[in-house]
């Protein structure tokens, strides 16, 4: 693990206490491939917990760790203070939500959702108004004998998470489940995922790539980045304070320069552009640069500058006027490639990323 980057003291120490899942110095390699270096973790009953990383950080080799689908080289997996490390995937109190949701095509949507149960032997009653709950749960109420090829592909994502909270398991692993939808479907499935997730109050541990998914959903997230975690906390912390270069560069938009031997991180929307005639902010850190790109982007401009201090940022300005104003002024009036500017930011908005990854600390702005 990255040093100064684990878990606080306090909350490591947790342990099983509280904690609906906790794994301690946990590894697994493929011959010469690292996919998970000795890990520490606490996920605490009823959150919402995200791993988050790029493709090959160990995100998902963790989750099926976790489910009991692969065998861990060391370490202890607990899941509500009971060690399960050696015990099978079907007997560990979880369930497990695919991107390709694992539907079996032959069956109604009912008979989808009351697989686990009857493989259970709960009784046909029981089962019945389980089915019925489940699927009202997750909005499907009255589609039970459709099949799944009859359904969008978000009405079978829901079925496939009727399927896993009905058997209402301690915990609840999501492998990237909103990953094969297109964009307006996955951002209304986020707020079922969290509706959903507050109503049955089960530990949901969430596997994305998707920076904003993973702070729009979560009550806290872990950074995974070659097998490691770089970072846990909540959303808030790991986008305004990231501990790492590669926590500041994954997880949003953020400029990082080099000021005083320092590698100072910024992000886009907490610097302020300044043209002729507008004051320096009182107490800001203030530098001159030159717009070298404009791009418009719907709700927000972002503008690249090079920096006379040397260095790029990106700066991002909502656009709350109307590019085409009664005046006939046009879109035209707004800052222009080629333009000489003022960039500026106040000293609580910038870090300095250590070279150890020991986390940030407040970057140039103070003066």
């Amino acid at each position: 693990m990255v040093p100064g980057a684990a878990q606080p003291a306090a909350e490591g120490n947790r342990a099983a206490s509280g904690a609906a899942v906790h794994v301690a110095g946990l590894r697994k390699r493929y011959g010469d491939v690292i996919a998970l270096a000795e890990t520490e973790l606490t996920v605490l009953a009823g959150e919402f917990f995200t791993l988050l990383g790029p493709s090959g950080s160990g995100k998902t080799t963790l989750l099926r760790l976790i489910a009991g689908f692969e065998r861990p080289d060391g370490g202890r997996i607990e899941l509500g203070g009971r060690d399960v490390t050696r015990v099978p995937p079907y007997a560990r109190d979880v369930n497990t939500v695919f991107q390709d949701y694992a539907l079996f095509p032959h069956m109604t949507v009912a008979q989808n959702v009351d697989y686990g149960l009857r493989v259970r032997h709960v009784p046909r009653t029981t089962r019945r108004e389980r089915v019925g709950q489940a699927l009202e749960m997750v909005r499907l109420t009255g589609l039970g004998a459709r099949k799944p090829a009859q359904l969008s592909g978000g009405q079978r994502q829901r079925v496939a998470l009727a399927r896993a909270i009905v058997n209402e398991p301690q915990v609840l692993l999501l492998d990237e489940p909103l990953g094969a939808l297109d964009l307006k479907l996955r951002l209304q499935m986020q707020l079922e995922l969290l509706r959903i997730q507050r109503e049955v109050g089960i530990t949901f541990i969430y596997v994305t790539h998707d920076q904003e998914e993973a702070l729009t959903m979560s009550d806290r997230v872990a950074v995974l980045n070659h097998g490691e975690i770089e970072q846990i906390g909540s959303p808030v912390e790991v986008y305004e304070r990231p501990r790492t270069e590669f926590v500041a560069g994954f997880i949003g938009v953020s400029n990082l320069i080099q000021r005083d031997g320092r590698r100072v991180t910024v992000r886009p929307e907490k610097i302020t552009l300044l043209v002729d005639g507008q004051p320096d902010p009182p107490g800001a850190h203030v530098e001159h640069a030159q717009v070298k790109d404009v791009i418009y982007a719907g709700i927000l401009t972002r503008y690249v500058v090079d920096l006379d201090d040397g260095g790029e940022l990106v700066v991002s300005r909502q656009n709350t006027e109307s590019p085409f104003p009664p005046d006939g002024g046009g879109a035209g009036r707004g800052i222009a490639r080629g333009a000489r500017i003022r960039v500026a930011w106040r000293s609580e908005q910038a870090f300095t990323i250590p070279n150890d990854g020991s986390g940030a600390d407040p970057g140039p702005g103070e003066g």
